[in-house]
């Protein structure tokens, strides 16, 4: 990112108009309207003066120029770039045209040499398909609503410029402000990762946003993008993005159960997670998420919910119960003190409703209550409306107010739009933000709440073999590694794995029985899947039974052996790992054996994973409960559980040809947790 594009002194649009409803008029002219304090220049060989502006009908007219606004057909692009960058100096290019990579390679050839020209004088560009860049600087877009700027607003980088459009038109009127807003198009040479960059590297705590919000299509940089997330986050902001283009069509084909859970969707959840990003389905989401980061940040899940309206305030509870957080029962002295405050039939439980009778005098009352004497309250979602019989600006005025001076953040939830669009615009116009939805603002508060902020990065006392792994390593061939070079690897990384003997006859098979004792496990060596194909027999108890079982075995196909393990007993747990290109490992964690299959419950993590990030996942698991233990149950212990992932962990940084692994089950009895079984599939370079 340089000045020219930042901060120019002179911008030249190329391709501009007098026909506003064309992206060179329209970027002309909100250029115009915005004030740009610099010097502007327009080129077009069929005019003489394009809103108010001499043109330029030769680009080798112009002087020299620091950043050119490009909205001319594709295929004329390449030359233009070639003699503002040779002839005029312009180190700085937004290119608004469409009609590159995404029509098909002739365009993605164009695209390329836009690149090169570019960088071959340390240029930089924005897009091209792009809708521009808006910044307090300049208003280099084609398109509208232009928003009024606020360096405390929130910063937006979007990959689509339409969807750019639309996020601004959902967050105007629920007061939501912007800062600076990037449409990075097709990413050709500055995509997401690097304007995430920019800002990270230019904040200033003073003066810069501390709101981010992200629309991405394709992470490119994915270690990048973590990195500055977390610089960011560190640094005080906040950022909520959304991911598109998750779903599958169908499922991939995988030769393990972390290949059929994990996917490239699952590497993002598990990056956001890892960075602190709140992850959104859709701009409505986003928009929600972005209104509540304009509030005090709170530490806690127990809300009060305040209405004059009691349907929104249950269906608001809901919501809440049904995220995770909490709605607790107000009670006590204070609780009755100031019952005798609101009209009879009014209720300080909690939701707390005063009625529709009640007044901006009464909720200011329950405010200050709720604020001062009601200690267990985290935070405050004020729902108040009106049916059209009086107006309500005394209410708003209250809330405006008391959201200035109390502590516990204030969430107001103003639905009647219409009925009182006057009110709300009054309240929205003292810089104040507000959700039309209660379940909406419970979602987002909820969201939030779940997604932890990254620590400070742990030194982890963690020591493993490494001279072993990269031993074995380094003589296996790529596919599937052999039971004996599973239990090194696994011996080397310090995770407990159970005893266990290959037998490739019967009589091998019955000295290792009798070396582990009765009862015994036998497994099919070869078949992934084991199970499927009757591979598996547990507890097994005589040397009659072994030997038939042997024999049925060994006529499997592709069967070339027999493992036999003792038999234990304990809670299955289940751990695992796929390499993705560009971010390293997932780990993922959960109830093991079958439940893998029919519950997919399980957590994800991008390694490498820290002590609580590992805790984090297993108390995230559907199942926790089991893993701690219930109705007399001994369960597993999660601090042993989270050494174990985060050994795994450390395993595959020394070990990244691992491509997939399952440890499954791995049996949970109290601190005795270990490893059963294990697949690792090998892929190098």
């Amino acid at each position: 990112m340089n000045l020219q594009l930042l901060h120019p002194k002179s911008i030249v649009v190329v391709g501009g108009s007098n026909d506003i409803h064309k992206p060179g008029g329209r970027v002309l002219k909100n250029l115009i309207d915005g004030k740009f304090s610099g010097k502007l220049y327009v080129t077009n060989p069929k005019e003489k003066s394009i809103q108010g502006i001499s043109c330029h009908t030769n680009i080798l007219d112009l002087p020299d120029v620091d950043l050119a606004i490009i909205a001319i057909a594709a295929k004329f692009v390449p030359d233009a770039v070639k003699i503002l960058t040779q002839d005029k100096n312009t180190r700085a290019f937004i290119v608004l045209s469409a009609g590159f990579s995404e029509v098909g390679r002739e365009g993605k050839r164009l695209e390329d040499e836009i690149v090169r020209i570019v960088e071959s004088v340390g240029g930089v560009m924005i897009g091209p398909n792009s809708i521009g860049v808006l910044t307090p600087h300049y208003h280099g877009v084609f398109t509208q609503p232009i928003p009024k700027l606020n360096p405390k607003g929130c910063d937006l980088i979007s990959g689509s410029g339409a969807t750019a459009v639309f996020i601004l038109e959902s967050g105007i009127p629920k007061g939501l402000t912007f800062s600076n807003i990037f449409s990075v198009g097709n990413c050709a040479q500055i995509g997401v990762e690097e304007i995430l960059k920019y800002l990270d590297e230019s904040f200033d705590p003073e003066t810069s946003s501390t709101v981010k919000l992200l629309y991405i299509e394709k992470i490119d940089k994915p270690q990048i993008l973590l990195k500055h997330a977390l610089s960011l986050i560190q640094k005080g902001c906040r950022i909520a993005a959304i991911k598109a283009g998750s779903s599958e069509a169908g499922s991939r084909a995988a030769s393990s159960h972390t290949g059929a859970l994990a996917s490239s969707d699952t590497a993002v959840d598990a990056l956001f997670r890892k960075a602190g990003i709140v992850r959104c389905s859709g701009r409505e989401d986003l928009i929600n998420v972005a209104c509540v980061f304009m509030h005090p940040v709170f530490h806690g899940k127990n809300i009060a919910v305040i209405t004059h309206a009691g349907g929104p305030a249950v269906m608001m509870t809901d919501a809440l119960s049904k995220g995770g957080m909490l709605v607790p029962k107000i009670e006590g002295h204070h609780a009755s003190e100031l019952l005798q405050k609101l009209f009879p039939g009014s209720s300080v439980n909690n939701p707390i409703d005063f009625l529709a009778t009640g007044t901006a005098e009464q909720l200011g009352h329950i405010i200050d209550y709720t604020e001062n004497h009601f200690e267990a309250i985290d935070a405050m979602a004020v729902i108040f409306g009106t049916p059209g019989l009086v107006e309500v600006y005394e209410a708003y005025e209250v809330i405006h107010q008391k959201k200035k001076s109390c502590r516990k953040p204030i969430f107001s939830v103003l639905p009647s739009t219409l009925t009182a669009k006057s009110e709300v615009e009054f309240f929205l116009s003292k810089g104040e933000v507000c959700f039309p939805d209660e379940v909406l603002l419970a979602k987002a508060l909820s969201k939030v709440s779940r997604t932890r902020l990254p620590g400070i990065p742990e030194i982890s006392e963690i020591r493993i073999n490494e001279v072993a792994i990269r031993r074995i390593l380094r003589d296996v061939p790529n596919g599937y590694l052999k039971p004996d070079d599973i239990k090194i690897l696994l011996d080397a990384a310090g995770i407990p794995s159970v005893r266990e003997m290959t037998a490739i006859n019967s009589e091998e098979a019955l000295k290792a029985a009798h070396d582990l004792k009765y009862p015994i496990v036998m497994k099919a060596i070869g078949p992934v899947h084991k199970t499927d194909i009757g591979g598996v027999v547990l507890n097994i108890r005589t040397d009659d039974k072994l030997v038939s079982e042997f024999d049925r075995l060994t006529k499997i196909k592709d069967v070339s052996g027999v493992l036999i393990q003792p038999m234990l007993s304990g809670i299955e747990l289940f751990i695992g790992a796929k390499y993705e290109k560009g971010f390293g490992h997932v780990i993922l964690c959960g109830l093991g054996g079958i439940f893998v299959e029919v519950l997919k419950d399980v957590s994800y993590g991008l390694s490498a994973l820290t002590p609580q990030e590992a805790l984090d996942m297993i108390r995230d698991l559907d199942g926790y409960r089991l893993i701690k233990g219930i109705r007399g149950q001994e369960g597993a212990d999660e601090i042993v559980f989270a050494d174990i992932i985060v050994r795994l962990s450390h395993l595959l940084l020394v070990a990244p040809e691992i491509h997939e692994l399952d440890i499954n089950p791995l049996l949970g009895c109290g601190k005795n947790i270990i490893a059963v079984d294990a697949r690792v599939r090998i892929e190098k370079n």
